[in-house]
């Protein structure tokens, strides 16, 4: 995938043009379209944009929670990732 040859743009367009179809076609609460969140999350999250990384992890748990239920193994681990995120994004005072 354009994701792993680090080829960040390509796979960004890539991914937000699957995410915005499967909206389109399945709707934002399918838990396909959520996955394509998830991913472009990461792609986010991997470019260095971590505020745009966490805003669409926190949209994408929130949404999985609401549809999987909040014991899904999905939500737990968006969740545990966006609460991994927003640590790190932290500036801690020494």
């Amino acid at each position: 995938t354009y994701r792993n040859q680090g080829r960040w743009k390509e796979a960004e367009e890539l991914e937000v043009q699957v995410m915005e179809t499967r909206k389109r076609v399945l709707g934002e609460e399918h838990p396909n379209t959520l996955t394509s969140m998830n991913n472009l999350a990461f792609t986010f999250k991997l470019q260095g944009r971590k505020d745009d990384a966490i805003l669409l992890m926190r949209q994408c748990s929130q949404l999985q929670k609401q549809i999987l239920g909040p014991q899904h193994s999905y939500v737990i681990s968006s969740v545990a990732i966006l609460d991994q995120w927003q640590l790190e994004n932290v500036d801690i005072a020494v």
